[in-house]
């Protein structure tokens, strides 16, 4: 039976743990490397609902993008996640910055292919990948495309008249990208998460904007995940969550 070290190992070939950001905390948070898995939970965050989950399932292993511990813990309350994790003896690997910024497979990268932007790269030393679509279109157009492929039941979106070509991509928490994604020659910056005065910002520049949610714009990259490991580690079974979801809904 496979341990959760080879499902690691396969993950370092496309998103090694230590290309990560320094500020960030991923690999390993809870468990053991030697843990024999047969199924694993895949969700974007560790909720409790995603445990029940993982435990109604037999699921020994959640992986997640965002991370069960973050802060340093100065106690563990019994009910946290932590502590029901460990209660359950159900591990936590968090894959985070390192599959944000993974330019073979990741959520960027994921994200560029659902919203059809092409021949993408990564500024060096950022996580804003720049690519193209095949052709100019409005921003309201590319603005509706993206709410159709991420399922989006709502978007924010400027300068819906301007024509982009050149779009740049953060998924997430990206609204500071705008003034780079502005240098390096975008006509867009899509995104998870912007500030007023980011939005304030990117119109002095003349960026349009396309603000598609946190969930939406990291989610996207669960499904491919789960299809990644099981093709590469197919006597395990990989689930994604059901029960995984921010609650946002809009009027």
């Amino acid at each position: 039976m496979r341990t959760i070290k080879d499902i690691i190992t396969f993950v370092e070939t496309f998103a090694p743990l230590d290309s990560a950001m320094e500020f960030d905390n991923v690999g390993l948070l809870v468990g053991s490397e030697s843990t024999k898995v047969n199924k694993t939970l895949i969700a974007l965050d560790i909720t409790d609902e995603v445990i029940d989950e993982a435990e109604q399932i037999g699921a020994r292993l959640i992986i997640s993008h965002h991370p069960v511990i973050f802060d340093p813990l100065k106690s563990i309350d019994e009910n946290s996640a932590v502590y029901k994790l460990i209660n359950k003896g159900i591990a936590a690997l968090c894959l985070h910055t390192n599959l944000d910024l993974s330019p073979t497979f990741g959520v960027n990268t994921c994200l560029a292919e659902a919203v059809e932007v092409k021949n993408g790269a990564f500024i060096e030393g950022e996580c804003l990948y720049i690519g193209e679509l095949d052709k100019a279109i409005c921003n309201r157009e590319f603005a509706e495309n993206v709410k159709s492929a991420l399922n989006c039941k709502g978007l924010r979106y400027t300068f819906g008249d301007k024509t982009v070509k050149r779009v740049a991509i953060c998924s997430g928490s990206g609204g500071d990208m705008a003034p780079l994604a502005c240098e390096n020659g975008a006509d867009v910056l899509l995104t998870g998460e912007i500030k007023h005065h980011e939005i304030l910002d990117a119109n002095h520049l003349g960026i349009a904007v396309i603000d598609a949610g946190h969930f939406k714009t990291e989610d996207i990259v669960i499904e491919p995940l789960r299809e990644k490991l099981g093709d590469k580690l197919g006597d395990v079974e990989f689930i994604r969550s059901v029960n995984c979801t921010d609650k946002v809904e809009y009027l």
